[in-house]
């Protein structure tokens, strides 16, 4: 069974509870002396305390999707990863999406593809960069409806954060759930979801940049990933079709991809997110000494020596509980001086680096995304 499986998380915590009430039956016994009665003690005590603990960690894994296998928790995931082929002759091979998996959608009426939708389990192979991700595609219920058959959609790519999984972004933040919710309101039109991790060469943080002589992430999302889907589904033509969205890393790469590519994005959106990447033991060198790449990847430095870019961009943060907040202000600040790229935000009273207050943030922030994109 799974890392992420109901029955694991079941069976713990069952597990716990057994064991729990074991040692509160049996310590009676237990408190005579004799080494055997200490070991006895010893085993039940560690027992009980690792069922607890085993609990604890995977309801949150459960609740912020950090890992989504057993090999991805341990660092040894290998299913997904970057494909490197030599040979200059494959640079025009084809890229692909293959569906894989399809479910319903999580809201009444969800066993209808025309009431509820469908969520769709695909795998992204990128035509330039050979990169091989999965991803959840939200179709929309107009997407089945027999007078929008002829109709194309605007779509949007949401990353989650590092590690992150595609999952949480439909388990824990409800994407899906939200922008049904929405259009039923009126408040959005409908749109194609392409929810995915930005984590491609797992367990490697890349944060969204093509590292020399390693994966060319920030290519596979900003061309391979919109030219697979668009392919493959209705989407809308155009970069004013196509939206990014993000938390914390995937925030992150959301700005950059907006601003590093307005031809594809029209507006880019970041939730509690940072404006340069981490320099660690899970990014690696990114940069291998190449300067240019290494400013263009800092997002202050990129606007403040590069023309302004036309695309539209979201910040958000709040006053109490983000790390963030000073330098988002800053950021609003730089780039509302900046035309004819434009800025908008979300800034909380109080809030920490969490799903609870992206939860908070992200209806408002499909709304404003819907509101900047074309269907045609």
């Amino acid at each position: 069974m799974g890392l992420t499986s109901d029955k694991v998380l079941a069976l713990v915590v069952l597990s716990a509870v057994l064991l729990f009430v074991g040692t509160v039956w049996f310590w009676p016994r237990l408190a005579r002396r004799g080494r055997w009665i200490v070991v006895g003690r010893i085993v039940l005590l560690t027992a009980t305390q690792a069922a607890v603990l085993a609990s604890v960690g995977l309801g949150a894994n459960q609740a912020f999707g950090f890992y989504a296998s057993w090999a991805d928790l341990f660092g040894q995931e290998s299913g997904q990863g970057v494909v490197v082929d030599h040979d200059t002759g494959a640079a025009g091979a084809a890229g692909s999406l293959e569906v894989v998996g399809t479910r319903r959608v999580n809201v009444s009426g969800g066993a209808r593809p025309q009431i509820g939708g469908r969520l769709q389990k695909v795998r992204v192979v990128g035509r330039r960069t050979h990169i091989a991700s999965p991803a959840y595609v939200y179709l929309p219920p107009e997407y089945f409806q027999p007078r929008y058959r002829t109709r194309t959609f605007p779509a949007a790519v949401v990353l989650t954060g590092y590690p992150g999984t595609a999952e949480a972004l439909v388990k824990g933040l409800h994407y899906p759930q939200t922008a049904h919710a929405l259009v039923k309101d009126g408040r959005m039109r409908p749109m194609i979801l392409v929810m995915m991790r930005p984590t491609v060469a797992p367990p490697r943080d890349t944060e969204c940049v093509d590292v020399p002589g390693g994966p060319r992430t920030e290519s596979f999302f900003a061309e391979d990933l919109p030219e697979a889907v668009s392919q493959y589904y209705r989407v809308a033509e155009g970069a004013r079709s196509w939206g990014v969205v993000g938390d914390s890393t995937g925030g992150y790469c959301a700005l950059k991809l907006a601003i590093h590519h307005p031809r594809t994005y029209a507006a880019g959106a970041g939730l509690s997110p940072y404006y340069r990447p981490p320099d660690d033991a899970t990014t690696g060198d990114l940069f291998h000494g190449d300067e240019e790449l290494r400013d263009d990847a800092d997002l202050f430095r990129y606007l403040g020596h590069r023309p302004a870019p036309d695309t539209s961009l979201l910040v958000s943060s709040s006053r109490h509980g983000e790390h963030n907040y000073r330098e988002t202000l800053r950021f609003v600040d730089l780039v509302a001086a900046k035309e004819p790229t434009r800025i908008s935000s979300i800034i909380l009273d109080s809030g920490g680096h969490n799903f609870n207050t992206w939860r908070r943030e992200i209806p408002a922030t499909l709304e404003w995304l819907g509101g900047r994109l074309s269907d045609r």
